[in-house]
């Protein structure tokens, strides 16, 4: 079973997609050695199309991937609970005006990347500590599909066909690496948890640092205590704010090595500080896992505006 899910997974198509989704962040956490999720984010729900516009995401847990040679390049947080994975990533913006196949000079440039994800999440239990690291490999570019999937979809839905594609930041390469911190400050019973939360990307995709934290509120087992529950079925809420410093940007900037796109945002009209929150709510049973999601974050470039998504989580353990 677990080897047929994992040949299956490794040789999916390529034109799978994915936006910036915090799958290793504790209030998503699953707990098991190995599982499967699909995340699906689509600014279809918060009723705009623009900025960030579609994602999906194909992520895979199973112990035997600890045999990743990508995993060698983390660094050791000793931890008493791992767990290791691997996810397919394509994330896609457009600006507002997507039908004319004019730039839209003084908005975001069309983008579209697709990367495979390494990672490996490490729960210290006695200090209630929580570290995940990744290592992303892709690409920026016509060649990540963003123009033919988002097409495809609104031909097929009826929509408004896209028309600027032709003008997106260009190939080139991808490869960032992530690491995020959680650290648990407060819980009551299994009813309510508080987190201050970090993480920091560098990379020629993604340079940033964020700050926040996150609460959760229902019924809920907690990934940081040492004691597995037998819970069956959890129900709760979550919020988590983030303020983030903005380094660098391809997205918006074009990629590190290839200058040639027809257009980009200079980096003296890049937003250095930006806020966000995500907020959502979660049922779990034993084997299965369901989320609905939502986010907001302010603008990331001066003539920019805000940005509003939201998305669904859908996964089981095996």
């Amino acid at each position: 079973m677990q080897i047929w899910l994992l040949r299956l997974f490794m040789f999916c198509p390529i034109f799978l997609f994915a936006q910036k989704i915090e799958h290793t962040v504790s209030y998503r956490s699953i707990e098991s050695e190995s599982y499967f999720r699909f995340n699906y984010d689509n600014d279809y729900f918060a009723a705009t199309d623009e900025n960030y516009t579609q994602g999906y995401n194909f992520e895979l847990v199973l112990p035997s991937l600890e045999k990743n040679p990508a995993n060698h390049l983390f660094f050791n947080f000793d931890g008493n609970k791992t767990q290791y994975g691997l996810s397919i990533e394509h994330i896609g913006f457009t600006p507002n005006d997507y039908e004319s196949e004019d730039i839209q000079f003084g908005d975001r440039p069309f983008a579209a990347a697709i990367m495979l994800k390494s990672f490996k999440m490490e729960t210290h239990t006695p200090n209630k500590t929580r570290l995940s690291q990744s290592l992303s490999l892709g690409l920026i570019g016509p060649g990540a599909f963003g123009k033919e999937m988002q097409v495809g979809i609104h031909e097929i839905t009826g929509n408004k066909v896209p028309g600027g594609w032709d003008n997106q930041i260009k190939n080139d390469v991808v490869l960032n690496y992530r690491v995020d911190f959680e650290k648990q400050l407060f819980k009551l019973e299994n009813l309510f948890a508080f987190q201050f939360d970090a993480s920091t990307q560098i990379g020629t995709l993604f340079t940033n640092a964020s700050i926040g934290f996150n609460t959760q509120i229902g019924i809920m087992n907690s990934v940081f205590d040492n004691v597995k529950t037998n819970r069956k079925f959890q129900f709760y809420l979550y919020g988590q704010p983030r303020v983030s410093l903005v380094g660098y940007d391809a997205t918006l900037q074009g990629g590190l090595l290839n200058r040639d796109s027809p257009y980009t945002i200079s980096s003296e009209n890049i937003e250095r500080f930006t806020a966000q929150y995500n907020y959502g709510i979660v049922l779990k049973t034993r084997t299965l896992y369901f989320e609905y999601t939502r986010s907001a974050i302010t603008r990331e470039f001066k003539s920019g505006a805000s940005a509003k998504w939201g998305g669904i989580r859908i996964g089981f353990t095996f």
